[in-house]
């Protein structure tokens, strides 16, 4: 199965260097992806993007440039971020070639899915991650555990290559996931609801819809599903409506 057929997109967040994208750009075209999505880059267009991407010309000059995560991902049923780290939420990390097959398996019935690369000092951020439903960590020498971001790409890209050329046929047709954009509609209909009943969020640093997200992202919440949530939350929400107009004097 070429992977030119598949809606796989890398996804660079806060690149610093120029450099760096024309880099990945040139993994990317080596294994056959070619969606590009970029996240605020500090420059780009940029000479040395495209120096550096040695004949990917046409993987920058097709780039899609966004202003944060979620205009990157909104269409996107299935998210997998990178990090070398694990920050205040506990993630469920897997490796690049389980991960792999999991991009081609979604992505070959037709699910768009978006890999996220983060800044290359800081990786992504906290809430960066909060919006990825699948975690992936690259295993490494412990002593010297530093990729270059290009050098990640062109692994993950790698392993999505080979899994990409194992899958010989779609088994069936599974409704399509929940795309981010409805996700985060999702949460924020849950928030207002909750809110209607006086629920607060008592955790210590309030990370509480951070911890729904992980719990929605992981659980990879088909359409029709997020259909039957926003389904009880409107009908938890009548039901407020009516205590309310009953208590009133």
């Amino acid at each position: 199965m070429p992977l030119t057929s598949l809606p796989i997109r890398i996804v660079l967040v806060a690149t610093s260097h120029p450099g760096n994208i024309g880099a990945v750009a040139r993994a990317m075209k080596n294994m056959g992806l070619q969606h590009l999505h970029l996240v605020r880059p500090l420059q780009f267009p940029h000479a040395e993007a495209t120096a550096r991407a040695a004949g990917a010309d046409d993987i920058l000059a097709t780039a899609v440039v966004h202003d944060d995560l979620l205009g990157a991902v909104a269409d996107c049923g299935l998210v997998v971020g990178t990090s070398a780290r694990q920050r205040h939420i506990p993630f469920a990390s897997i490796e690049p070639r389980e991960c792999a097959r999991l991009v081609v398996d979604k992505a070959s019935v037709g699910n768009a899915v978006a890999l996220v690369f983060g800044a290359e000092r800081t990786g992504l951020t906290n809430f960066e991650l909060s919006q990825c439903g699948t975690l992936v960590t690259i295993p490494t020498n412990e002593q010297y555990s530093s990729l270059n971001i290009a050098m990640a790409v062109q692994i993950i890209a790698y392993e999505v290559s080979l899994a990409a050329r194992d899958k010989t046929a779609v088994i069936e047709a599974l409704e399509p996931l929940a795309t981010q954009d409805e996700l985060e509609q999702f949460y924020v209909h849950l928030q207002s609801m909750l809110a209607g009943t006086g629920f607060r969020d008592h955790t210590s640093e309030g990370h509480l819809m951070s911890r729904v997200r992980r719990l929605f992202n992981r659980a990879q919440v088909d359409r029709n599903e997020i259909r039957i949530l926003r389904g009880i939350v409107s009908a938890a929400e009548g039901k407020q409506r009516v205590n309310t107009v009953g208590d009133t004097p």
